[in-house]
């Protein structure tokens, strides 16, 4: 989760949502990602998005393998290429901010463990408090 957490400080120290993910597959980062919509202007770019694009294309086993750390509760879409890819764990940094898709990941059969770290809590209430119409922009509100 450090490197996730690294991921959305970067994100932070460029004007964007501090939200990061990392991919990790036997151990190795094969992909790093943060939010980017604010700095590319892009619909889709969220964090775990952005690792997948890192990652790069990867054959179907290597996902079966693989889990994804974000540093908060992943939305629709992004839970969504979880359930493609069918990684088979998502360990999530936080969900008191926002509370994405988990229990459709549960009920598709993924194991999601939520950390509940306070850097990750703290990061995205300082974020939203101050970015008020960006949050709600970046969560489809």
């Amino acid at each position: 989760m450090k490197e996730a957490l690294a991921q959305a400080q970067q994100s932070l120290s460029e004007g964007g949502i501090p939200i990061g993910s990392i991919l990790v597959y036997r151990g190795q980062i094969i992909g790093q990602g943060y939010n980017q919509r604010t700095q590319k202007g892009s619909a889709i770019l969220h964090a775990e998005m952005d690792a997948l694009e890192q990652a790069g294309r990867q054959h179907a086993l290597v996902y079966s393998e693989s889990t994804l750390y974000t540093t908060l509760s992943p939305c629709a879409m992004c839970s969504g290429a979880v359930l493609l890819y069918q990684i088979p764990r998502v360990v999530i940094g936080e969900n008191q901010n926002f509370m994405g898709e988990e229990n459709l990941l549960r009920e598709r059969g993924v194991v999601v463990d939520v950390l509940q770290d306070k850097e990750c809590i703290n990061l995205m209430s300082i974020f939203i408090r101050g970015n008020p119409e960006l949050w709600q922009e970046d969560i489809g509100k």
